[in-house]
Parts: C-alpha cells; sequence; structure tokens
C-alpha cells in the first residue's frame, strides 16, 4: 500500500517545473511504482498556452479547480473546461489548452511517466523507461 500526499512531493524531484514555465506537475504515482499508470495533480497559469501532443501516452484530464479552453488542433473544435470536466485523449490528438485562470487537474498517464519528462518541441513527451 502506498499512501503519499501533495505535500510529501512538494520540493522533490516529483515535483516538476516546465522549461517553458507554463505548468508545474506534482506526481504522485510513477512508472517505478509498477501499477500500469502515472497520476499528477498538474497546474497550469492563467494566460499561457500550452501545445502538447501525447504521441506515446494516453492521457485522462479532470479539472478540479479553474477554467481553460481546450482546443484540438487537429479539427479546430473548442471545448471549455471547468471544474468537474474530465478529457481523455484516447486518439493521441493534438492539442492546445489556454487557461483563463490557474487550471488545477487531475492527470493519469498510460503508459506510466516516470517523472522526467518535459515536453519537445512538438509537444511531445518522450517515451521514457525507468532504465532509460
Amino acid at each position: 500500500m502506498i499512501v503519499r500526499s501533495i505535500s510529501d512531493i512538494e520540493g522533490t524531484d516529483r515535483d516538476v517545473h516546465s522549461a517553458s514555465g507554463t505548468w508545474r506537475s506534482k506526481r504522485v504515482i510513477l512508472a517505478k511504482e509498477n501499477v500500469g499508470f502515472s497520476l499528477h495533480e498538474t497546474v497550469l497559469y492563467a494566460g499561457t498556452e500550452t501545445s502538447m501532443w501525447y504521441a506515446h501516452h494516453v492521457e485522462a484530464v479532470f479539472c478540479v479547480e479553474g477554467e481553460a479552453e481546450l482546443t484540438n488542433d487537429e479539427t479546430g473544435e473548442k471545448h471549455f473546461i471547468v471544474p468537474g470536466t474530465m478529457y481523455l485523449l484516447d486518439g493521441h490528438e493534438k492539442h492546445t489548452l489556454r487557461p483563463r485562470t490557474d487550471f488545477r487537474a487531475l492527470c493519469v498517464f498510460n503508459p506510466a511517466l516516470t517523472g522526467r519528462e518535459d515536453h519537445d518541441d512538438d509537444g511531445v513527451y518522450p517515451l521514457l523507461t525507468e532504465a532509460s
């Protein structure tokens, strides 16, 4: 059994700040826990824009605080995301999130992240393993 609080993660190597400065992710469950997924509490900052493409991962995002506009960059379709809304990137969609306020979400990734990932120039997380 694992019991872990967000305060346990703050200031550790599980508390990841993006190189772009647009988000902070507290990585609660990682690949090293060997449960088949990872779980993160992520905050994207108001007034920023983050373009992403999880070419190697499926991500589910559940908004718990804040508001953001989500754009499917492949279709142009836009969605307004508010607390209680979930979106699932089950087709590896290229997408952009534009938070209107600080946007806090719980995110689940499969395959699990190692905790070292950050978006590359294409918005992709590399497919890392614990050994890489």
